[in-house]
C-alpha cells in the first residue's frame, strides 16, 4: 500500500503552509512581541503596539487564507 503522503490532496497544495509558526508570514511581528514582553514583563502595556501589529497580521492572513481556500475545490 502506498503512503499518506503520495495522496492527490496532500500533493495539490500550491500555497506556502503556515502550519508551522517560523512558516507564517506573521512571525518577525510574533517574535518582536516575545522579545518584548521578556524585556518588560513588569510592564505589559509597553508591548500592546507590537501586540495589535501581530494580532493585524494574523488577521490580515486568515482573511487571505480564507480567500484562497474559498477558489480551491476538492473536486479538480
Amino acid at each position: 500500500m502506498s503512503p499518506v503522503s503520495s495522496s492527490p490532496i496532500a500533493n495539490s497544495q500550491s500555497y506556502p503552509s503556515a502550519a508551522r509558526l517560523s512558516d507564517s508570514l506573521c512571525y518577525p511581528q510574533y517574535t518582536a512581541s516575545l522579545k518584548c514582553l521578556e524585556v518588560n514583563y513588569q510592564d505589559k502595556s509597553k508591548c500592546q503596539l507590537l501586540f495589535d501589529d501581530y494580532k493585524e497580521c494574523k488577521k490580515k492572513e486568515r482573511e487571505a487564507r480564507l480567500e484562497r481556500n474559498r477558489h480551491r475545490s476538492f473536486f479538480q
